[in-house]
């Protein structure tokens, strides 16, 4: 069993930008170089291209709306399990939870693929959303997604392991040459020359603390005027509404000239390793909180709000980055305090890809020996 070669269907809706999406992607890369047959099913999107690239196979279906019309992809999906014979299927996400779910319930039970399901979030509690919890192992992406399933379904906690997602160490570790990178940057945005970053990554919506981040910059300009912040993300394609807000609210508050909205952008381990500080100011509990492990691979100090899954890993890496919970006063002053320090950041393995990888190849094995 350790060392039979698998045939892997990680299930989710899209396959576009997104934590989800990505994981999904990396998991799929290492799963092949592991010698095991991975297979993703999705409604597609621009990541399709890279994860076959690496080696899996995608199947297009539309296992994506949130509406009943999705019970008609039941009969196919049974049928496409039926006809591929994995040994398992991952779902990642509640509607084609709900599809898998459905589709096994009709395959012989001796026979049919082991379920498995990751809890990416901590979603509302209804019948809706505890189809995640009917798989035969789940997987917690963090301490403090653990403790909600635990908390708020009838789960036997043998069957829930908690598996960090984990960062590619070959794209975080190696500390690029920034001079010819920078170069580009400072022509491209010349407000940032000379200064000390303050970096803002992570798309821009309201709950993940973009006002906030303007508030404390404000802050933290009237204490040293040495600093830029940088917003990296963009609006979703329904939210660029809230971009305009955080625009004016930039222009409210006098900094216009000393934070810079870069957008979306594919150089992110640039930014980190360029910052002198990158923040995390999520107005609620996270369930993981990627940016602060990218930053602190990076070398990057990182100031967050003491909550959520954001915290565990500053706390496994950096824990003098943590502060009191929306104190955006004690967050400017740590920030601060780190402008010129020198910092000892030592991130665990639990945070890395490989790690990752073993890990959910261990839930994979114990889902098969049940």
């Amino acid at each position: 069993m350790e060392n039979r070669t698998l045939k892997v269907i990680q299930v989710l809706p899209e396959l576009n930008a997104g934590g989800v999406e990505r994981g999904t992607v990396e998991l799929a890369k290492e799963l092949v170089k592991a010698g095991h047959q991975s297979i993703v099913i999705s409604n597609g999107g621009r990541q399709v291209s890279k994860l076959e690239a690496e080696g899996s196979e995608h199947i297009l279906m539309a296992v994506h709306q949130k509406s009943l019309s999705s019970l008609f992809q039941v009969k196919p999906m049974r049928r496409l399990l039926e006809s591929i014979k994995p040994d398992i299927v991952h779902v990642r996400s509640r509607v084609p939870a709900w599809i898998v779910w459905l589709a096994l319930k009709k395959m012989d039970p001796t026979t049919r693929p082991k379920l498995v399901s990751t809890f990416h979030g901590m979603y509302s509690v209804n019948a809706y959303s505890a189809v995640m919890a009917k798989s035969e192992q789940i997987i917690a992406i963090s301490d403090c997604v653990h403790h909600y399933i635990t908390s708020n379904y009838q789960v036997d906690t043998n069957k829930i392991t908690r598996v960090y997602r984990g960062l590619d160490r070959s794209s975080f570790e190696v500390e690029p040459d920034l001079s010819s990178w920078q170069e580009e940057v400072f022509d491209q945005y010349p407000e940032m020359k000379d200064k000390k970053l303050i970096l803002m990554p992570g798309r821009l919506t309201r709950w993940k603390g973009q006002e906030a981040f303007l508030n404390m910059m404000g802050l933290l300009l009237k204490e040293d005027d040495r600093c830029h912040g940088v917003v990296v993300g963009e609006a979703e394609s329904n939210k660029e509404h809230y971009l305009q807000e955080l625009l004016v609210l930039r222009s409210e508050l006098g900094l216009d000239d000393n934070v810079t909205f870069v957008g979306h952008r594919s150089d992110i381990q640039n930014f980190y390793h360029g910052a002198t500080v990158t923040c995390h100011m999520s107005n609620k509990e996270e369930p993981f909180g990627r940016t602060v492990p990218e930053a602190l691979a990076c070398g990057c100090p990182v100031v967050a709000f003491n909550r959520g899954g954001a915290s565990e890993s500053l706390n496994a890496g950096f824990p003098e980055g943590l502060v009191p919970a929306d104190d955006i006063v004690a967050f400017a002053k740590k920030v601060i305090s780190l402008l010129d320090k020198e910092v000892e950041i030592t991130l665990p393995n639990d945070f890395y890809l490989d790690f990752q990888a073993k890990k959910t190849l261990e839930v994979y094995r114990k889902a098969l020996a049940d």
